[in-house]
């Protein structure tokens, strides 16, 4: 099979798509024939040799993808062979077959097209099990998305709003904000111009966010924690504005707040299964109703998964930037 691999660190030129050994599956896992993956943060910060998978997992990139099951190993129940899936995955996704754990295997939900269901699984589950799993978002309270248009953002908003929450988002530019708008979002504030801690306040008369989900990190450990609610949740889940920040700790015993970080790549088989059922009884239902959507920017051809990468990182996207193999 073919397959985007990283023979030495770099920018998006980086990526080579060449020859390389089929997978097989082994105890418990299936074989899947990949129709798209998606390109997620996690992609780039590999390919720059930052972010290497967890051991044993595939070292090609690619955090989730939708295709077709080839091939059951042992021990597998509940599938078979012919089965349109998608899947969440600790590597690997940027190949024409990828082995995968079947506790990390959903179904295509009703109503989407198996390319645009590869948009679904990394945000679904990182969404489902941060901001309420961990967060506890409840129906009536304030949710603050940083990154409003990105994959995780639109993710976010849609499911929030399906559970009865007001959201305020972070976005740069009136575009970005418009579409968070068009999803439901309730407050609107450009980063570029605007501080979202002011502008939360403002919109919230005073009380703040009772829970944030946070990309950025170190950059606005301290005003994310000025922008909680008495009670809030705090749920870091990038990095983007660095790893070390000053946490004011008076600050947040006063609010009686939590901070709490988290990724999903490197956890144990049994919590990516639980959270994977999670989103399959209380995700998968909203998607196939039509309640919630996958937002995709656009469909690159897989082998031109350097192009794909650029757009990532130019941040001129909105939702999910997908990468559709030959074969679909």
């Amino acid at each position: 099979m073919h397959a985007i691999t990283i023979p030495e660190p770099g920018g998006p030129e980086a990526l080579v798509w060449a020859e390389v050994p089929d997978p097989v599956p082994g105890e418990g896992e299936v074989l899947v024939e990949v129709v798209a993956s998606a390109v997620n943060r996690a992609d780039v910060l590999q390919r720059q040799g930052f972010y290497n998978p967890p051991p044993g997992a595939s070292p090609y990139p690619g955090l989730e993808c939708a295709g077709r099951i080839t091939a059951i190993g042992s021990g597998v129940t509940g599938w078979s062979v012919g089965d349109e899936v998608c899947a969440l995955l600790a590597g690997g996704g940027y190949a024409e077959k990828v082995a995968v754990p079947s506790g990390q295997l959903l179904p295509v939900p009703e109503g989407i097209d198996l390319t645009v269901a590869a948009a679904l699984p990394e945000v679904t589950s990182t969404v489902w099990s941060n901001v309420f799993m961990v967060a506890h978002l409840r129906p009536g309270e304030t949710l603050l998305v940083h990154g409003g248009s990105s994959g995780i953002g639109t993710m976010a908003i849609q499911l929030a709003k399906a559970v009865g929450a007001r959201v305020a988002v972070t976005a740069g530019g009136p575009e970005k904000l418009a579409r968070c708008a068009e999803l439901g979002a309730d407050i609107l504030i450009d980063y570029r111009e605007q501080d979202f801690v002011e502008e939360l306040s403002k919109a919230t008369d005073g009380a703040g966010a009772d829970v944030i989900l946070d990309i950025v990190g170190a950059k606005y450990l301290d005003r994310n924690v000025k922008a909680l609610a008495v009670n809030g949740r705090l749920a870091i889940i990038g990095l983007q504005g660095g790893v070390k920040g000053e946490l004011d700790l008076a600050a947040l015993l006063n609010k009686r707040a939590a901070v709490t970080a988290t990724s999903l790549r490197g956890r144990p088989l049994a919590e990516k299964a639980a959270i994977v059922a999670a989103v399959r009884e209380h995700v998968w239902p909203l998607i196939g109703s039509g309640v919630v959507r996958p937002i995709v920017d656009r469909v690159v051809p897989m082998h031109d998964a350097a192009e794909a990468h650029r757009v990532l990182e130019s941040s001129a996207h909105i939702g999910k930037v997908l990468l559709q193999a030959s074969k679909s």
